[in-house]
């Protein structure tokens, strides 16, 4: 068992280029060290921890996020969870990346995350975002 989650991510130890977009890349440098590295989340992520937030919720389908339209996941990353907004009462722990991505690396992150997704998740995740695409 690891330490216990501090609210940010893990620096990682591999240095990544400002300029890559490569996905898979960029989801182990900036988001496996809470989202884990196949998209797992973490333990409990459903129930609230002490400070109200939950803990990092995984990408694999047995999570939330291919619930979410194409849109509302680029702002989750690249203006954290607490600004992208849930609703009232809703408190989140995600980070901004808006300082750290591109868009483009945004965009290209979001798409390896749909990796860990089956035939019938991307499709519904699909039509949901065609409401709301990425900008």
């Amino acid at each position: 068992m690891g330490a216990p989650f501090s609210g940010r991510p893990t620096p990682t130890t591999t240095p990544v280029a400002a300029d890559t977009l490569d996905g898979k890349v960029l989801y182990q440098a900036h988001c496996a060290s809470c989202h884990g590295t196949r998209g797992e989340g973490q333990a409990d992520w459903k129930n609230k921890k002490p400070d109200g937030t939950n803990p990092a919720p995984p990408h694999d389908p047995s999570g939330h996020t291919w619930h979410h339209a194409d849109g509302l996941l680029f702002r989750i990353v690249r203006d954290g969870g607490q600004a992208a907004g849930g609703g009232a009462g809703f408190k989140s722990a995600m980070p901004a990346a808006r300082d750290t991505l591109s868009d483009a690396q945004i965009r290209a992150t979001l798409e390896y995350i749909k990796t860990f997704w089956g035939p019938a998740e991307r499709k519904s995740q699909a039509s949901i975002s065609a409401g709301d695409p990425y900008p």
